[in-house]
Formats: C-alpha cells, structure tokens, sequence
C-alpha cells in the first residue's frame, strides 16, 4: 500500500492516479481513519500516562479516602484505555481495508489507457512467421499430434483444465530448464515454491483473496489459497524481514504451479492454453534498494526477451496502460509474441510481464533493510516472467507448426527434450 503520509501529503495525485487506472476507491474515508486512528492513539497515550502519574502518586504517604481516591481513579482510567483501545483496533482494521485498495503511483512515461489495444509498443524483435498455407491454432495441432487433451482435462477437473500428452510433456520440461538455465546465468537463486499460501501472504503481494474480485482458489476450512503465481510465495519468503542488501539485490526464481479462476474470461483469444485454471510457471523476483528498481525493470525485461530470442519465437514489447497495470505495478512491460493460429491473419498474445512495484508490497508484508544510520527503509520488489509454459507452448506448436502437419521445434530446446521435430501423424 501506499503510505499514509504520502497519501494526506499527495491527496490530489494519489486521486489523480486512481482515475488514471480507471478506479474507484474512497480517498477521503481512508483520510478521516487516517485522522481518527492518530487523535486515538493520542488520546490512549495522555490516558496511559494519566494512569502511570496515577500509580506514581500511590507511592506517597496517602489518607484512606485518598487511597480509594486513587484506586477508582486507577480503574476507571485502566477500563477507559481498554476501550479506546478496542476502539483504535477497529479503526486501524478498517483503515487498512480502506486504503489497500488504493493502487500504486505510475510512472511517469506509463501511457494512459483503459485497454490492451492503449498499450505503447516499444520494440519488436523478428518478423511474424508466415507460411505458404493457411496455418492451425495450437488446439487443432495438439489435438491432430496428440499433444494436448481438453476433453479428458473437462471430464475429470472440469472445463480450463487439460492433459500434456507424449511430446508436449517433454517440451513442458524442456522450457522450464530452460527459463532455469538462464535466470541462474544471471545470478537468481533457484527455488520451487510451496503451491499453497497464507491468504495475509497472498493479500500482501495485491491478490486479493477472497469475494468476488479473486482470481485464486482458496482452500476450504483453512486460512490457505492456491497460488496464482510464484511472485506471491517469492515475495512472502521475506515478509516480516530486515534483508541485507549491501552486497546488491536478492535475486531469487521460483519454479511453481499457478492456478487461477480465470473469472469472466472468454472469447476467441481465451480458448486452449491461453487461459487455464492451472499451468507452469518459472517467476523472477528482486529485492532491491529503491535507487535501483528502475534499471532492474529493464534487467528483468532483457532476460525475458533473452529467453523469446533463443526459442527463436517474434515478439514485441509494450509498456502497459494504466488501466492494465493492476493495482501494485508502478511500471509494467508486457512481451507479446506472434501466435500465427489467433484470429483469422494471427496477433500478438501476452507470453511475460515484467513489473516493477516499488514499496507496495513491501509496506504490506514489511520488508526491509538497513540505510545509513541504522534506519530501516522499506525495500522495492520486482516480478516478472522467465516463461508461461502453457502461451510458451502455444508460440512454440503455431510458429514452428510445417505443412504436412508436423512441428519444427526450437534449436535451443533439442538438447532438452531430445527431438528436433514432433512428425506429423496420419
């Protein structure tokens, strides 16, 4: 969340941004908390030493009635203080609810927009693959070379689930060593994630989850949800902590399950591996000083690009709308590669993103670090993705797909999997 202060101090930018993101939260209600939480806590603080100037005064030579005098006036006040303070504890909760959805500033240079279609295009890298026939889309492929089966994945999990079959599963494999492969070249510590995770944990990161507005699955009975993503158990490994960071930024990548409700999402660009309820991720994360969070965002991007060159597959990168950013990016940069099988002539689909969340996070989960002096200061996070396996998957079948049905597979992934090309079947 943002801070407090920042908030009172910035009231008319920080109502700016909102509208910027096109949403909708209370600014004023958090102030009068805000205000009401302060004059509670000073109110408890003058009873608290009203009741210590109290029992000091017990110490002296004292007559009966003034005994008693003290020892109501001692009750009265330790009863008061309990309320107040039961009373500042509700407060404080509905501050915290009331300013948590309150999103993070945007960078400067972030354009202005409701929609993917009011994202800035920055760079593309390659050309979109073109054929001398009229290309499938990967559900078409995975079904004709038994790669992929939606109807089994329905019967037995329900609809947006699926089974990897015979060479899409070394493929999986393939992609996730080598995301791994290439983050640890560039100095991340490697993990994998616990799948499940406390929802404060979950709530910390921006995932919201519960009511309606979640897009992950909590756990029956328990204060536990299934991740969405490895940035939420990445970024609660320090939660609470004071990190050390004089030797450069935490580095860590994490190889995990995400499942997410994918609420609401239909359409033709929905369908397949584009939107699931579960798939593989390999996730980036960085604990930073914040002076170097924005260099990071870009170290974060040219990995991803890095990785999307080597499969051989054509991207471009955007810089993400305000009204796409979602609520704890300051900055954002989508890569979106060519997928040849989307619509009717193929487009451009979201394979990464790369963000960098500043203090958000951080405030929420209280992570920090020692600066000069011996203060601490919250630290900045960044996330971003080294590969999606599943709109991997789909890039990799529909750009390299062949003629006589076969598919052609990336040169950097041969060592990996053990096969250059998946044959047509008849």
């Amino acid at each position: 969340m943002l801070s407090l202060q920042y908030i009172k101090e910035n009231t008319q930018a920080v109502k700016a941004n909102i509208a910027a993101r096109f949403m909708s939260v209370d600014v004023d209600e958090v102030l009068r908390l805000y205000e009401l939480r302060n004059a509670l806590i000073t109110e408890i603080d003058n009873l608290r030493r009203q009741r210590n100037e109290n029992a000091a005064a017990m110490q002296a030579p004292l007559s009966p009635g003034q005994r008693q005098k003290l020892i109501d006036g001692g009750k009265n006040l330790k009863e008061t203080i309990a309320l107040k303070e039961s009373e500042a504890l509700k407060v404080q909760e509905a501050l915290e609810e009331a300013a948590s959805g309150i999103p993070n500033m945007s960078h400067p240079d972030v354009p202005v927009g409701k929609e993917e279609k009011e994202n800035s295009e920055i760079t593309r890298w390659g050309e979109p693959t073109s054929f001398n026939f009229r290309p499938k889309d990967h559900t078409r492929i995975g079904q004709e070379l038994d790669l992929i089966d939606f109807a089994a994945g329905a019967r037995v999990s329900g609809s947006k689930f699926y089974f990897l079959k015979n060479q899409a599963v070394f493929l999986e494999l393939a992609l996730t060593r080598f995301a791994l492969d290439t983050v640890q070249r560039h100095g991340f510590t490697l993990t994998i994630t616990p799948d499940i995770v406390h929802r404060r944990i979950a709530a910390g990161i921006g995932f919201i989850p519960r009511g309606k507005e979640s897009n992950i699955y909590t756990l029956e009975h328990t204060d536990t949800c299934l991740v969405g993503t490895a940035e939420i158990t990445l970024g609660g490994y320090h939660a609470g902590d004071i990190v050390n960071l004089d030797d450069g930024p935490i580095l860590l990548a994490g190889l995990s399950h995400c499942f997410r409700k994918e609420a609401g999402a239909a359409g033709q660009f929905s369908k397949g591996l584009y939107r699931v309820h579960q798939f593989t991720k390999v996730e980036m994360f960085v604990y930073s000083k914040p002076e170097d969070s924005d260099a990071l965002l870009f170290k974060l991007r040219s990995i991803e690009e890095e990785i999307f060159r080597g499969l051989d597959i054509p991207y471009r990168v955007v810089d993400t709308c305000t009204g796409d950013l979602g609520a704890p990016a300051y900055r954002k940069f989508d890569l979106e590669a060519w997928m040849p099988g989307r619509g009717e002539r193929g487009d451009w689909g979201e394979v990464t993103s790369a963000s960098n969340c500043t203090d958000y996070q951080a405030r929420r989960l209280g992570i920090r670090y020692k600066v000069e002096g011996g203060k601490n200061r919250h630290v900045h996070t960044l996330n971003g993705t080294a590969v999606a396996v599943s709109r991997a998957l789909i890039a990799i079948l529909e750009n390299g797909q062949q003629e006589d049905g076969s598919v052609v597979i990336p040169k950097a992934l041969v060592p990996y999997c053990g096969f250059a090309v998946i044959p047509a079947r008849n």
